[in-house]
């Protein structure tokens, strides 16, 4: 007997992952219970409490953001789609940013979906927003 269990594409996943987020709504029903989730100068977090914590500590940076879905690239491979896009929006101090006006804001995550479920999400990005880390990067100054 065949399983006729029909669930969401992965992209219909990723589109609602991104989307309730900039929304401001709940999406860790989203994640597998055993998820695992990577984010830059973060701890990995393994499991649905460590990935709440994950992005708990990573919203409290935001006053908004915006993932512009509609300029998304997407590259699928079996149970894997990656997602390329931009971004734009005000971090916690008032600091606005926009991809296409500075250099924060482009992402390239890599999600793993199965059974319509993220079981793994690597986030590619520079978490530097605001490009305020030019004591390291001294180019920044002349941007």
């Amino acid at each position: 007997m065949s399983d006729s269990t029909s669930y969401p594409s992965p992209r219909a996943v990723t589109d609602a992952y991104f989307k309730r987020m900039d929304a401001g709504q709940d999406f860790l029903d989203l994640f597998a219970d055993d998820a695992y989730v990577c984010f830059p100068k973060h701890t990995p977090a393994r499991g649905l409490q460590e990935v709440r914590g994950l992005f708990g500590d990573i919203f409290v940076l935001f006053r908004s953001v915006v993932h512009e879905i509609a300029y998304f690239n997407y590259i699928a491979q079996g149970d894997f789609l990656i997602v390329e896009g931009t971004t734009h929006g005000v971090l916690a101090d008032g600091t606005q940013w926009r991809a296409t006006e500075g250099l924060g804001g482009r992402f390239c995550n890599v999600f793993e979906i199965r059974d319509g479920k993220i079981q793994r999400l690597h986030i590619y990005l520079d978490p530097d927003y605001g490009d305020a880390d030019i004591a390291r990067y001294p180019w920044l100054t002349t941007v």
